[in-house]
């Protein structure tokens, strides 16, 4: 099954009423999945010690990224620019290439802020590993009875 978006123009009798609650439009707008298409593709890694976070920036170098890591929010930009000039006699173009993104990520309280995170770029993807405070790897899983 596949979910195709239902065109409202092809139905001129729906009023707004109909067609707000037949709206897909939002249908997905949630925080898991990525709103804007600009934002590189991440995949979160949880592990003993550490989380691993991978992002797909190819196309960038490691002097264009910038991390950082503030009041529980990891931080993650970049930007390039890059202009190409083609003259021949009388003509000259100029095209300007411009790629940037912005990304924020809400650390859960486990992680140490206090530890270095090690940072990482090899192949257009970025890894970051950020510790886990010693309190949180030792706690035992705890079982909890049903009554």
């Amino acid at each position: 099954m596949s979910i195709i978006k239902f065109n409202k123009n092809r139905f001129p009798w729906f009023n707004d009423r109909v067609s707000n609650w037949m709206d897909t439009d939002n249908f997905f707008a949630d925080d898991f999945f990525i709103k804007d298409r600009n934002l590189p593709a991440m995949n979160v890694k949880e592990h003993k010690n550490d989380f691993e976070i991978e992002l797909a920036v190819p196309g960038f170098s490691k002097k264009d990224i910038e991390v950082t890591m503030e009041d529980d929010v990891l931080h993650i930009c970049a930007e390039k620019s890059k202009e190409e000039v083609e003259e021949d006699k009388d003509y000259t173009r100029k095209e300007f290439n411009y790629s940037s993104f912005d990304r924020k990520l809400q650390l859960p309280t486990s992680v140490d802020q206090n530890e270095e995170v090690k940072a990482k770029y090899k192949n257009g993807v970025l890894t970051l590993n950020l510790l886990k405070r010693e309190e949180i790897k030792e706690q035992p899983k705890k079982v909890i009875e049903i009554d």
